[in-house]
């Protein structure tokens, strides 16, 4: 095969949100960057983010404060978080939503005209600057117009990634494409990667996530070499479309609770206030899930196996107004007006919180020259995520990886050499599913590895479903060896499907394995042989490795320990803005009372 590289500095894998600031900041160090996208441009699953970017911009709550934002994070996370990186968001935040005004995003305004910010679940203020519920979208489109009046930066729209070169040295060296239209291979070297190519939800039968959260970037950096952190934690938002089937599992924004919208099961009750009598339905993701999967457990679900959610008392003029979105998904897709009636909702997978091990201020990986950024890294939001953190992730982290990148880009001279046996055994590799007469059919694995997750590793999980789940697993991948294309290389789904499940069947044994390890109950991991959080369970992540043999190996991480003036936080059941908050009131009374 005679293909010449593309060479760049920096290669990023992923143009969603994380991969598109990452190429911003690599691009304004002076690196030129090459950005790969599965889909078109624009069209990355960021823009399915509806609610907001979480800031402690204090513009509606003036005693919202980076601390405070710190304090919900830790908790929502159960503690698992990596503490420095939920520091440097929680302080970062504000000046990238700033910076992403400055850029041309329209953000929705107060009176006085700041940015509005909406209340969330699990948050102490209301903090998330929001579009309507399009936030996501006006992310992108933001990040998309800045990246076309931007030199040094190369887009590479549909194009599949199916390996991690490494050198001689054990470095991040390129990697091994193909183009969807017409199959063109492409070999790309680059003195640092950066893998942005986000979650992979669709491991999962009910899932809010598009076709392309596969999880590619992390399955390839993982069988280079790579660890993965925290793979047991996988978040289930408590808020899918039920009905009818088709539509089954696309998103209904948190912005909908917490634009005032209520839960109640077949019964007519608010359940939520016997579950969270303090956040109701703005308690944490984690928490509405398991009390809506509780629910229909007991017999007061809805017909199609959820809860009712309603916000028709906020009345039609509001409701177009602060959540467009959901009334025309809703119109269009349900035949329903939400302005009127309530709707079926019901936990559908949405994110994953674990990932790729990085370091916290660079996004560096254990391989010299690999960065994570995005939802393809671990470390920020630990057992649980809360709404809205996950834009503003991809700013603050996509930044830092694409600044670290481009760094490490400018200290290694030369080119990055890539080996002609490499290239030539992955371009084998590739076309070896059209070699095989009589296949497994990738659509039919994918669909039985869907229903395998869902059952032995869904919300509620045991030692016993989770080694089962391990079991079909393995005879599922074996079959996987042998999954077929028909057809040729020009926009052939079918063959893209087969890298897709592979890379899928790979983080699915991970998934399980970490889920089997963490013997108790924790923000989104709930084994019901272990109910309860175990504190000593609380001081590790579980790290894994993918060795030669091809096995899964296992070890503990210590969490890292927060310092003794971050700690002192955690001393007051309420978060520091409240805690100022209620003082300042008390002051105020005790003046008055003078």
């Amino acid at each position: 095969m005679n293909i010449d590289p593309l060479h760049y500095d920096v290669l990023i894998v992923g143009a969603g949100g994380a991969g598109l600031r990452a190429a911003l900041a690599a691009a304004e160090e002076g690196a030129r960057v090459a950005v790969l996208s599965k889909s078109l441009l624009g069209k990355a699953h960021t823009v399915m983010a509806e609610g907001g970017i979480a800031a402690a911009l204090g513009n509606l709550d003036p005693y919202d404060s980076f601390d405070t934002h710190f304090y919900d994070t830790m908790k929502a996370g159960h503690f698992l978080n990596n503490y420095r990186m939920v520091s440097l968001y929680t302080q970062e935040a504000p000046d990238r939503v700033l910076e992403l005004e400055t850029w041309g995003a329209v953000f929705d305004r107060t009176e006085d005209g700041r940015i509005m910010q909406r209340p969330f679940g699990a948050h102490s203020f209301r903090r998330l600057a929001h579009v309507g519920d399009s936030t996501g979208k006006e992310l992108i489109r933001t990040l998309e117009y800045k990246i076309l009046a931007t030199k040094r930066v190369d887009v590479y729209p549909e194009v599949i990634t199916t390996r991690l070169f490494l050198d001689d040295n054990g470095r991040a060296a390129g990697a091994f494409c193909y183009q969807r239209d017409d199959g063109r291979f492409l070999i790309f070297s680059a003195h640092a990667v950066i893998m942005a190519s986000g979650g992979w939800g669709r491991v999962y039968k009910v899932s809010s996530n598009s076709w392309e959260s596969t999880g590619d970037g992390a399955a390839i950096s993982f069988r280079a070499g790579a660890e993965l952190m925290d793979m047991e934690m996988v978040q289930f938002h408590p808020t899918g479309m039920v009905w009818p089937p088709g539509v089954r599992g696309i998103l209904v924004t948190e912005g909908v609770r917490g634009e005032g919208g209520l839960l109640f099961n077949s019964q007519n009750e608010r359940f939520m206030l016997r579950y969270d009598p303090e956040r109701k339905e703005l308690s944490a993701r984690d928490v509405v899930s398991r009390s809506i999967f509780r629910e229909v457990q007991a017999g007061r679900g809805t017909p199609h196996g959820g809860a009712w959610l309603d916000i028709s008392h906020k009345g039609p003029a509001y409701i177009k107004r602060k959540l467009p979105t959901m009334y025309e998904q809703f119109l269009k897709l349900a035949d329903l007006d939400i302005t009127r009636e309530r709707f079926e909702v019901a936990p559908t997978t949405h994110y994953t919180m674990g990932g790729l091990r990085v370091e916290a201020e660079t996004g560096a990986t254990n391989i010299e020259g690999l960065y994570a950024c995005g939802e393809t890294a671990a470390g920020l939001h630990g057992g649980n995520r809360l709404g809205g953190n996950s834009l503003g992730d991809l700013l603050v982290f996509g930044r830092r990886a694409g600044l670290a990148a481009a760094a490490y880009a400018a200290r290694r001279p030369g080119t990055s050499s890539l080996s002609y046996s490499s290239i030539e055994e992955e371009r084998r590799r590739v076309l070896a599913p059209f070699a095989i007469e009589s296949g497994e059919n990738p659509y039919l694995i994918h669909a039985q590895l869907q229903q395998l997750m869902s059952t032995y590793a869904g919300i509620m999980r045991s030692g016993t479903s989770l080694t089962d789940g391990l079991g079909h697993l393995e005879r599922l991948s074996e079959r996987a060896n042998r999954m077929s294309a028909d057809g040729g290389l020009h926009f052939n789904p079918g063959w893209g499907l087969v890298f897709d499940v592979q890379n899928m069947l790979t983080l699915a044994r991970a998934i399980l394995t970490g889920a089997r390890e963490r013997r108790e109950s924790r923000g989104a991991h709930w084994r019901t042989d272990y109910p309860d959080e175990d504190p000593e369970e609380g001081r590790r992540n579980i790290v894994q490795t993918l060795g030669p043999d091809g096995r899964i190996k296992v070890r503990d991480e210590p969490v890292p320990e927060m310092p003794p003036d971050l700690r002192r936080l955690f001393d007051d059941p309420v978060s520091p803005g409240v805690k100022r908050q209620r003082e300042e009131a008390s002051r105020a009374r005790g003046s008055e009372g003078a």
